[in-house]
């Protein structure tokens, strides 16, 4: 294994399928991690609400009793993995935070066994077999990055993965990779007409906030087929996972249907080339962007 410097630090994907056994998604993953870090993962993301099947396809409020707190099952189980193996942890979870208040979740701990800190997820969707917003309170902490042993890291989650505001603000935080855990498919009866265009938009989008940015992306996808809801199409789930640079160059990608994890390595280094040679932050017009906060320019 690699020797951790100053300059280099290696992020892992682990790429997965869930049942609806959430111990048994909650083993399953814990496995998994540790495959990541034999194979030299410093900083491990897993894919969003890791521990269930995607719920979301229907509402149901007896679908809250999934939620955990923090701490509770995950934190407790992933801090033991962390510390064990000497890997940071990026956990996304439904948390529940107090009586009737839930959120999309990630908890960020360190090699130590440490809990660093929550993202809660910030813009929550609301689309066919994706009623997120039955279930998510938008959160409420922010962009922020949190320093690992390894190096300083942002995470946002899914739907946040289209927003370049989210991408900008964790960046300008200091998070030199931004990992996205993600849950994202498609309906089968799209496929065909948009599927090709949907996943390339998918990757697209998150390339470009590398790129405008001058971080690291990571971003990790489920996959299988889960139809949750008996009398609906059910969603396939695209994998496709992956790891690009700060020009967006594809370092590490998955496929869309394969349990997987992938490896890369940070390196401030090529950072620092790339901002210097192209310096977006740099030449940013702060004094011309107040209205970013308005929905609309009429």
């Amino acid at each position: 294994m690699k020797k951790n410097n100053s300059k280099n630090f290696t992020i892992g994907l682990t790429q997965l399928s869930f049942s609806a056994d959430a111990n048994d998604n909650l083993k399953k993953t814990v496995s998994w991690v540790e495959k990541a870090a034999k194979k030299g993962a410093e900083v491990v993301c897993l894919p969003e609400l890791y521990r269930s099947q995607y719920f979301c396809q229907k509402e149901d409020a007896s679908l809250f009793d999934l939620a955990e707190t923090i701490p509770g099952d995950s934190t407790i189980a992933f801090q033991k993995v962390a510390k064990k193996n000497k890997v940071a942890i990026v956990v996304p979870i439904f948390e529940k935070r107090a009586l009737g208040l839930y959120h999309n979740s990630a908890v960020i701990i360190d090699s130590d066994g440490a809990l660093l800190g929550i993202y809660r997820k910030m813009h929550i969707p609301d689309d066919p077999s994706f009623y997120e917003k039955f279930y998510f309170t938008p959160g409420d902490l922010g962009f922020k990055s949190f320093q690992t042993k390894f190096g300083k890291i942002g995470t946002l989650i899914c739907w946040d993965q289209w927003y370049p505001e989210g991408a900008r603000l964790t960046a300008l935080a200091g998070a030199n990779v931004l990992f996205y855990p993600t849950a994202i498919g498609w309906h089968p009866h799209e496929k065909e007409k948009y599927g090709k265009a949907q996943r390339d938009s998918w990757i697209t989008i998150q390339r470009s906030h590398a790129i405008a940015n001058g971080v690291y992306v990571a971003s990790v996808n489920r996959i299988g087929f889960e139809k949750t809801v008996p009398t609906q199409a059910g969603l396939e789930f695209w994998g496709s996972s992956f790891i690009c640079d700060p020009q967006g160059v594809v370092l590490a990608e998955a496929s869309t249907d394969k349990e997987e994890i992938l490896i890369a390595e940070i390196n401030l280094e090529h950072i620092e080339d790339i901002r210097r040679n192209w310096p977006f932050l740099r030449d940013r017009r702060i004094d011309a962007y107040s209205k970013i906060t308005e929905r609309f320019l009429d």
